[in-house]
């Protein structure tokens, strides 16, 4: 990216305060950065947990699966899925806070003992499911974010703050020159007009 200024006092003065904004705010982009990429290990941890929890509950009741065909699928449901918004580095992430399961009233004594059992462990699968879901989708946007910030750090480190550098650079040795020429000229002159006082 090639900055675009003009050879003059102004053009070096905004050029020097554009740098000095890069410069300043480049710490706390890495920070955010880094807070950020900590951030999405810790989800992505919670989702490999939670996908080897549901696995395990699954297989512990490996033994009943001829006892699901049995299962009323009404019975049980989700009524309501409530979260809330936490601000993580500035991006806004969903947190599970409760499910909200409906329940069809059943006797007790017409239905098999294993069904109070049953209702439990579809509540367990379900908010263990949901919960994942919901820690995929905050790595996810924990993850966009940190790649947005990443991008961000390496345009102020490796295009920016060395454009503005060089461009400063350009436009001081342009000035000085322009002095040094100044200097000389009006050396020139100065002693040309000491010989014309001299000859008269």
């Amino acid at each position: 990216m090639a900055i675009k200024f003009q050879y003059n006092k102004t053009a070096l003065q905004q050029l020097e305060k554009q740098l000095k904004v890069r410069v300043r705010a480049l710490p706390t982009i890495k920070n955010k950065e880094s807070a950020l990429r900590v951030e999405v290990k810790k989800a992505k941890d919670e989702v490999v947990r939670l996908d080897n929890e549901y696995k395990q509950t699954i297989k512990t009741y490996d033994h009943m699966v001829a006892l699901w065909g049995e299962f009323e699928k009404s019975l049980i449901g989700i009524d309501n899925v409530h979260l809330s918004v936490k601000k993580i580095a500035g991006v806004k992430t969903p947190v599970l806070d409760h499910i909200d399961f409906y329940l069809e009233k059943f006797s007790v004594f017409n239905k098999p003992k294993w069904y109070l059992d049953g209702v439990e462990l579809v509540k367990k699968i379900v908010s263990i499911g949901i919960e994942r879901q919901v820690f995929h989708r905050k790595m996810e946007l924990l993850d966009r974010a940190r790649k947005k910030t990443t991008q961000k750090v390496n345009l102020f480190e490796k295009v920016q703050i060395p454009g503005y550098e060089d461009a400063i650079r350009k436009i001081k040795r342009f000035m000085e020159d322009e002095d040094n020429l100044s200097k000389s000229a009006q050396k020139i002159v100065k002693s040309r007009q000491q010989e014309m006082e001299v000859a008269l």
